[in-house]
């Protein structure tokens, strides 16, 4: 696959005829899927692909919401938080987001500063943290952490006996690239709390704090942040076991867990709710319930590709466009839409073209590390787009592979 000119051109009319900056910034109020162009009965069809998956034990709950011009139009509840009958998954289950944390944490914050002018993503990480230059990596860019174009290798060795948030920066200050920076897309958590200790470096504040500040409080996202209050542990869905005990309100990432639960790859709680809060602010072109997060620029450099071209791994700032981890997208958005996943089975999907977004929490490893919900992703969001009825057709989107 290659980036032709044809396929630069087809995206860019795309970003063109996208104006989610012009909308106003509302907060998210039901609404009937026909009042914003959706099919009721289309939409509907999300009920028997989720109850599948959830008899086929892919899942052992799911909740989908589903939003279209700032309006929820689907927001459901399925199966159980745990084994117990009695407790159903609810809308205010807090989910351990693992990956979702790079994009909804780290992306925006480091793209708050960029903004500030306090990071600049063309510069060398070793102007933020000096003892990474050491080894090879004094040319690794903020840009390259932030697209998985580094040469980092995915993880630190977990075979070793480290802990803690110090050791990890260390470690990766230590290490030795697999590849050249800019020439291999190498998805990899080593990237992200690297990005993490710049937000730390350059602010004076660690991540979990300015994410805070910046992102989660302005957003109105009560639920949202690290090392979830124990008090909140019976609304919060376990994952599995380790060392004998389920995981339930602490980290399931092994490598945020030994860095003390806030890391910039892994590590962040929320709701559903909370989270199509931010995915709308992202949707609005940085906006939502008049709090001004990232100017439109800024997410528009989000949701771009960011990475080499020729190469056939498309990332933006964060977020997945068309790489192999895209199967949130479906059968039917177009590649101008983007996203992330989490590996505990959360995953946001935005598609400004339609101006929707879908969202779904399950907690796929409960109890014993064996559901799968990568099939699911895929299925909801082709019923999604299969149900929007009102749109105009551009013969871009005809093209977009090519």
């Amino acid at each position: 696959m290659y980036f032709s000119g044809v396929r630069l051109f087809s995206f860019l009319i795309l970003t063109a005829l996208v104006n989610p900056w012009n909308l106003i910034a509302q907060p998210l109020e039901p609404a009937a899927p026909e009042v914003v162009g959706v099919s009721s009965q289309r939409l509907s069809r999300l009920d028997q692909v989720v109850e599948k998956a959830i008899a086929d034990e892919e899942v052992p709950g799911a909740i989908v919401l589903v939003a279209r011009k700032g309006k929820v139009i689907y927001r459901k509840a399925f199966g159980l938080q745990t084994k117990d009958p009695d407790k159903p998954l609810a809308f205010d289950t807090v989910f351990d987001m693992a990956s979702l944390t790079k994009v909804m944490t780290t992306a925006t914050s480091i793209m708050i500063l960029a903004e500030e002018g306090r990071v600049a993503l063309s510069q060398p990480v070793a102007e933020y943290i000096e003892e990474f230059k050491k080894r090879r990596k004094d040319r690794i860019t903020v840009l390259q952490l932030l697209t998985h174009y580094s040469g980092l290798r995915p993880d630190l060795d977990l075979s070793r006996q480290w802990s803690g948030y110090d050791k990890a920066i260390e470690l990766a200050c230590n290490e030795i690239p697999l590849e050249k920076p800019g020439e291999k897309f190498i998805y990899s958590d080593i990237n992200y709390f690297l990005l993490g200790e710049i937000v730390r470096r350059v602010t004076g504040q660690t991540l979990d704090e300015f994410a805070d500040e910046r992102i989660f409080k302005p957003l109105g996202m009560m639920e949202t942040g690290f090392n979830p209050d124990p008090a909140k542990v019976e609304r919060i869905a376990p994952t599995e076991k380790r060392d004998g005990e389920m995981l339930r309100g602490h980290v399931h990432d092994p490598t945020a867990s030994r860095m003390g639960g806030v890391a910039g790859h892994a590590g962040l709680f929320s709701t559903v709710d909370d989270t199509a809060r931010w995915a709308q602010m992202i949707l609005n072109g940085g906006v939502f319930d008049g709090s001004r997060i990232l100017s439109p620029l800024a997410v528009l450099k989000m949701i771009s590709p960011q990475t080499p071209f020729g190469e056939g791994d498309w990332r933006g700032i964060g977020f997945d466009i068309e790489t192999r981890f895209s199967t949130p997208r479906g059968d039917l958005f177009p590649v101008s839409s983007f996203g992330h996943t989490g590996f505990t089975g959360t995953s946001v999907w935005i598609d400004p073209y339609s101006e929707t977004l879908v969202v779904m929490m399950t907690s796929r490893l409960y109890p014993n590390g064996e559901g799968g919900v990568v099939a699911l992703r895929s299925k909801v969001a082709s019923v999604v787009a299969g149900s929007l009825l009102d749109l105009k057709l551009d013969l871009n989107l005809a093209y977009r592979r090519y």
